[in-house]
């Protein structure tokens, strides 16, 4: 098969229809054999009922359902274990991703050698608030990971099959699915401006929580790719640094009370400097962070996939 396309849903019934004859209609004329997957995340309306229907009259259109709302990555995560297409691509269910893209995305992956492909809405008709924030996403997350894209949280983005089923898409870790692939070693990384178009049906689920985590988000995939298998080289290396901080502390403390020993004057007590409380709390974090960093690595060495590799085959 030369393409699966898996589309996450989430309450959107009015577009389900419209959006599968348009996906048909360029993949028949592009000549790809085909499937496309929807995965509805829990919906409360009647999105489910459209799928199965759809399924039931068309071979080529699969449904998977959740029991309850589980998120935006979770659903690709599913999408992505039963795609079968040596291509996979995913788009929103709302129309404002294009199916006119999918042929230029096929032929990148294919003809090109890309591994991933990102779309690029440089012209956008989403929320200022949106906007605004997909900015400093995205600005952060080209500063942090070293890959060149405008657009990471781009839902239209094309796949090799061999990326989809080396990585694992959790939390709410589809906004940087071109980091998780670059660090399962998938670097060939393209963009390319695609068609953005205002919604058609319906109301926007984006909230102002995904802003904080978003970002907190970065912060764990960003710790994941370069800590996650070596935890002790973070928490070992910085309790290593407060544990010696206050340790050179306390020892400038106990060489001044030998100072004015042996200079017959009267010493201060030790415990009487709030510089020594500061050193030992120091020390005491210092030793924490090097026993976290040390069972870091003994839950580590015990894990299941701690030697999991993944081997180019072409």
């Amino acid at each position: 098969m030369d393409l699966s396309v898996v589309i996450p849903v989430y309450n959107e019934e009015e577009s389900l229809m419209e959006l599968s004859e348009w996906i048909e209609k360029v993949c028949v004329q592009a000549g790809l054999s085909f499937e496309i997957i929807f995965v509805d995340d829990g919906s409360s309306d009647s999105s489910w009922s459209r799928i199965r229907d759809m399924a039931g009259s068309k071979k080529f259109i699969k449904g998977l359902r959740f029991r309850k709302n589980n998120g935006k990555a979770a659903a690709l995560h599913s999408g992505f274990m039963e795609a079968g297409g040596d291509v996979v691509i995913t788009m929103d269910s709302d129309l404002q991703d294009s199916p006119d893209e999918i042929p230029y995305l096929v032929r990148m992956i294919k003809d090109d050698g890309y591994d991933l492909v990102s779309g690029w809405k440089k012209k956008r008709y989403d929320p200022l608030v949106k906007r605004f924030t997909s900015r400093i996403y995205n600005g952060t997350a080209r500063i942090s990971s070293g890959i060149k894209l405008h657009d990471f949280n781009c839902g239209l983005k094309a796949y090799s099959n061999d990326v989809v089923k080396s990585i694992e898409v959790f939390g709410q870790m589809h906004r940087y699915i071109p980091i998780l692939a670059k660090k399962a070693g998938f670097d060939k990384i393209g963009e390319k401006i695609v068609e953005h178009s205002p919604r058609k049906y319906g109301s926007s689920k984006y909230g102002l929580d995904r802003f904080m985590k978003g970002y907190l988000d970065l912060l764990t995939i960003g710790f994941i790719t370069r800590f996650g298998k070596s935890p002790m080289h973070l928490f070992g290396s910085l309790g290593t640094l407060m544990f010696l901080i206050g340790f050179i502390m306390a020892l400038f403390l106990g060489i001044r009370k030998l100072v004015f020993t042996h200079n017959n004057l009267r010493a201060p007590l030790i415990t009487d400097s709030p510089y020594f409380y500061i050193a030992l709390t120091v020390m005491v974090i210092g030793s924490v962070l090097f026993l976290t960093g040390f069972l870091g690595e003994m839950i580590n060495r015990n894990s299941s996939e701690r030697m999991i590799i993944l081997l180019r085959i072409k």
